[in-house]
């Protein structure tokens, strides 16, 4: 009943749709990368280069899924293990030292991982249900029955579902979108499958 047509995974310097490699890493290091991908897609958001790391990766695989997509109605159900503990490691750097106190408010506004689903939702004038989720995996039961209620429910038409990790200059993105027609059906199997 419920398909996944399109699905995204940005791991090891790479880019793959539908397993498919799209993007390979040329340049040294994530940031590098992110940003050669945003030029070449020809992605005209310039708040892109504020971002912290997360939020860049959640944006790329969102983009890479949404970017030509005219529907408005899409819910966001993002989840990783550590929220946005990168950044909030980084923003205690700037508190730790009082001789040395300077918050920086550019950081601090990433201290949340829902500032992600805030990002794509702007980006793509999305005003759908949206979730962050934190799980030690990739919770793909919780995921499919949500997404599967939102769309029965008509509370959205379509649903991104996403797996971002970013921690340490480790990262992953497992994006897929979720739609009442497809050729991957909307099963626990096929999600493990496109998120392992």
């Amino acid at each position: 009943m419920y398909a996944i047509n399109k699905f995204i995974n940005i791991q090891k310097d790479a880019i793959f749709e539908n397993g498919i490699c799209l993007f390979k890493n040329e340049e040294d290091g994530f940031s590098a990368f992110m940003k050669r991908v945003y030029k070449e897609r020809g992605i005209n958001y310039p708040k892109f280069y504020k971002m912290d790391d997360l939020c860049k990766l959640a944006f790329i695989a969102a983009e890479l899924l949404l970017g030509d997509e005219e529907e408005k109605d899409i819910a966001l159900l993002l989840s990783n293990r550590e929220a946005s503990l990168d950044t909030d490691l980084k923003h205690q750097q700037t508190i730790q030292d009082a001789a040395a106190y300077f918050p920086s408010p550019a950081v601090f506004v990433y201290t949340l991982p829902n500032i992600t689903i805030g990002e794509i939702s702007i980006r793509h004038a999305l005003k759908s249900e949206s979730a962050f989720f934190i799980a030690e995996r990739f919770p793909a039961e919780r995921m499919q029955q949500y997404a599967q209620y939102l769309l029965k429910t008509k509370k959205a038409v379509k649903v991104l579902c996403g797996w971002v990790h970013f921690l340490n200059g480790e990262y992953r993105a497992d994006f897929y979108l979720v739609e009442t027609h497809g050729n991957i059906a909307h099963t626990i199997e096929n999600i493990n499958e496109i998120t392992k």
